[in-house]
C-alpha cells in the first residue's frame, strides 16, 4: 500500500508535468458560465468538460485531472466515459471529495470544510470507478486577528482525517489548506499565517497516521493580499514562498503543488517560473527535498473558457488556448517560461 501510494504521488509530478483542476462545484461553474453568457445547464457543463478532456496534446503537460462528482460520471458525445478518455491520454483521474465550506460556529467570518460523513464509503466508490487520487480543500482568511486557532485546528484535523481515509481506500490524498489572497495583509503576514497553518496540518496528519510519503500538498504561493498597497515583485514572492515551505513542510512529502488562487493566467505562470528557477538553481546544501509543480484551475481554464463561450465553432480555438496555458505552466515548472511564449498561442 505505501509503495503504491508513493508511486502514484510521484507520478503526479513526473516529467515536468502538473495537475489540472476541473472540479468546480455546479454553482461555481454556473456563475462562471453566467458571466460569459453560457447556458447554466448540465449539458453545457458536460460539453465544457468534454472540450477540456479531449484537448489534443493535453497529456504532454498534464499528469492528472481533478474531477467533480458530476463530471466523473459523464461521457463524451459518443458515449465514451471521461475516465476512459483520460486513461487513453495517459492522465491520472482524481476526485474532489469534500462537500464545501460552512460557517464555523463562534468564529465570525471563518469557515470549516464539511464532508466527513460517509467519507469511507464515498472514497471506496470513487476508487472502484477508477480514481487514483482525491482532493480536499480548506480555506483560511487572514483578518486583523485571524485565522483563529479554532479555525486552524478544526480544518487541520479534518484534512488529516480525510487524508487517512483516502489512503485507507488506496487513493493519494491531495491536501489543500488554502490561505486566501483577499485582504490588505502584507506578504510577511501571509508567510506567518501559512507557516502556522502548514505546521498544524502536518502535526494533525502525524496524529492521524497519515503516510507522508503517499500524499501531495497543494498550497498557495506566499503573496501580499489583493488589497495590500505594496504588491511585492517576483523576487520577494519567491523568497517568501521557498522560505515558508522549507520551514513547514516535512522532507518526506513527495510533492508540493501550487494552486493559482485567482491569479491571472500569465502572472501565475511568471511566479511559478521564478519560484521553480530559484529552486532548481539552488546550491546543493539549499536544495529542496520535494519537487514543486502546479495544480491550476482558472489560470489554465479561464482564457479558453472566454474563447469558447458555449459555441461549438470556437471549440478548436479554445482547446488551442487550453493546451497553450498547460504547456506554459509546464515550462514554468522547469524554470523555462518566457513572456514571449504568450505571443503565439
Amino acid at each position: 500500500m505505501i509503495g503504491t501510494l508513493a508511486r502514484i504521488a510521484r507520478q503526479l509530478v513526473a516529467d515536468g508535468k502538473g495537475l489540472l483542476a476541473i472540479d468546480e462545484s455546479n454553482p461555481t461553474c454556473n456563475r462562471r458560465f453566467a458571466a460569459l453568457g453560457i447556458a447554466q445547464t448540465e449539458d453545457a457543463r458536460r460539453a465544457w468538460r468534454e472540450l477540456i478532456i479531449t484537448t489534443p496534446g493535453l497529456g504532454d503537460a498534464i499528469s492528472g485531472v481533478i474531477l467533480y462528482d458530476e463530471t466523473i460520471r459523464q461521457s463524451d458525445r459518443n458515449k465514451v466515459g471521461f475516465l476512459d478518455l483520460l486513461a487513453k491520454a495517459g492522465i491520472v483521474a482524481g476526485i474532489k471529495i469534500d462537500a464545501g465550506t460552512t460557517d464555523l460556529p463562534r468564529c465570525p467570518g471563518e469557515k470549516v470544510t464539511e464532508g466527513l460523513d460517509r467519507l469511507r464509503q464515498r472514497l471506496a466508490a470513487y476508487a472502484a470507478m477508477g480514481a487514483r487520487f482525491a482532493k480536499w480543500r480548506a480555506v483560511f482568511t487572514i483578518g486583523a486577528q485571524g485565522p483563529s486557532e479554532g479555525c486552524i485546528m478544526a480544518n487541520a484535523h479534518t484534512l488529516a482525517r480525510y487524508a487517512a481515509l483516502a489512503q485507507e481506500a488506496g487513493l493519494v490524498p491531495v491536501v489543500e489548506p488554502e490561505v486566501l489572497m483577499a485582504g490588505p495583509h502584507t506578504i510577511g503576514r501571509c508567510a506567518a499565517v501559512t507557516q502556522t497553518v502548514l505546521r498544524a496540518v502536518f502535526a494533525q496528519a502525524c496524529e492521524q497516521g497519515v503516510i507522508l510519503e503517499g500524499m501531495v500538498l497543494k498550497t498557495a504561493m506566499i503573496l501580499p493580499g489583493t488589497d495590500c498597497p505594496v504588491q511585492d515583485g517576483l523576487e520577494e514572492v519567491t523568497t517568501a514562498t521557498l522560505t515558508t515551505l522549507r520551514r513547514a513542510v516535512p522532507a518526506a512529502v513527495p510533492a508540493v503543488v501550487f494552486l493559482s488562487g485567482g491569479q491571472g493566467a500569465t502572472l501565475a505562470s511568471a511566479r511559478l517560473n521564478d519560484i521553480s528557477r530559484r529552486a532548481l538553481d539552488a546550491r546543493a546544501e539549499h536544495a529542496l527535498p520535494w519537487p514543486l509543480s502546479f495544480s491550476f484551475a482558472r489560470a489554465i481554464q479561464q482564457p479558453a473558457l472566454e474563447i469558447w463561450r458555449g459555441r461549438d465553432d470556437h471549440a478548436a480555438a479554445a482547446q488551442a488556448m487550453l493546451v497553450h496555458r498547460a504547456r506554459c505552466n509546464r515550462a514554468a515548472r522547469q524554470g523555462q517560461y518566457r513572456p514571449d511564449m504568450e505571443l503565439a498561442p
